[in-house]
């Protein structure tokens, strides 16, 4: 059985097997964030457009956020260290969330900057203005447009004509920012990912698009199961496989079946059936998926001390509350994670970290 004990944000327990990493780490950690120096002005679109410096960098600087800015920070909030005064960011919003707004507000309010909300009554990207009117006029009061989105084409035409700094909070293909998350609160748990495996039960979607480019990068193994038809993009396909060969990894393993994906894993991620504008999807899908929740049986094929990511929110048929509020479950310090590192991605873009 797993154990029912909700693991809490900041709790001890979530970080007990990194210590060594963390450790050496800290002392690494200003030459990683250095690599960032060449990060001014860029657009974050997906993971793949990193350079593997440029991701240590920012997973690193989002930690070092979380040591200033977090709940167990001796540092005063109102004395910390506000470099982005003067800064703002323009929050577009196709699709309603309330972790990418929620930390996004939060984190640019800590670095001292203002944001800027503009849901679908506010703006209509494409619609009453056209794509390259709004990226321009945007970049002339903004120092960086977020844009939460349906279809990636709109995130590429915007970053095409913004002269500030473009962030992908979601796309029908990319979710870079949750990799980053999830990424964050892995290594907190286990230190050194290389070597790691990551199993991805579920839709072959945007979340997982990023996260398997992540891994490979950071060198873990990646396993995907999907329903025949919800298959990955096979473009990302080939670009993680190509990661994970210079990082030194596994073939990706691809399989119909969710308990042979989960076999000898370490890491064992679920998302949404259903996502935003596929309601009318909800039934056909559900079915389609059957076999795939993530409950106390399936994670039994994982490794010993193996453990749980959703980007959240979470349904149950995708995933069982046994798994879920168990100490096996990363998905709160993986949601609070959102803020840090949206957080190390603005101030690296405006070169103020």
């Amino acid at each position: 059985m797993l154990s029912s004990g909700l693991r809490f944000l900041n709790q001890p327990a979530v970080r007990l097997g990194a210590d060594a990493f963390i450790k050496n780490g800290c002392v690494k950690r200003t030459m990683s964030i250095s690599a960032l120096a060449g990060f001014e002005g860029k657009h974050f679109i997906s993971i793949d457009k990193l350079s593997n410096e440029e991701l240590r960098g920012l997973l690193d600087l989002s930690k070092k956020y979380r040591d200033t800015y977090g709940k167990e920070s001796s540092v005063d909030a109102v004395t910390a260290p506000k470099p982005l005064t003067g800064k703002s960011v323009s929050m577009i919003f196709q699709k309603r969330s309330t972790r990418t707004r929620v930390s996004t507000e939060t984190g640019m309010n800590l670095l001292g900057g203002q944001s800027l909300f503009l849901g679908p009554s506010d703006i209509q990207l494409g619609v009453n203005e056209s794509m390259r009117d709004t990226a321009l006029v945007l970049s002339r009061f903004n120092s960086i447009i977020l844009a939460r989105v349906f279809s990636h084409d709109d995130i590429s035409e915007l970053s095409k004509w913004a002269t500030v700094p473009v962030i992908n909070a979601l796309s029908d293909m990319h979710h870079p920012l949750q990799t980053l998350a999830d990424l964050m609160a892995l290594e907190d748990h286990f230190g050194d990912l290389k070597g790691k495996t990551l199993a991805w039960v579920g839709d072959g979607n945007n979340v997982l698009h990023d996260l398997m480019l992540g891994g490979a990068k950071l060198g873990m193994n990646i396993r995907i199961a999907t329903p025949v038809g919800y298959e990955c993009n096979a473009g990302v396909l080939e670009t993680t496989k190509k990661l994970g060969a210079e990082s030194g990894t596994a073939d990706v393993f691809l399989t119909n079946v969710a308990s042979e994906a989960v076999k000898g894993s370490d890491v064992v991620v679920t998302d949404t059936w259903v996502s935003m504008g596929q309601e009318a999807e909800y039934e056909k899908r559900v079915k389609e998926f059957d076999g795939y929740q993530v409950n106390a049986t399936l994670m039994k094929q994982a490794n010993p001390g193996a453990v749980f990511l959703h980007c959240l929110p979470r349904h149950p048929e995708e995933v069982s509350d046994e798994v879920f509020y168990s100490n096996q479950s990363l998905v709160f310090p993986e949601a609070e994670n959102r803020m840090w590192t949206v957080m190390a991605v603005m101030a690296a873009q405006l070169g103020r970290i």
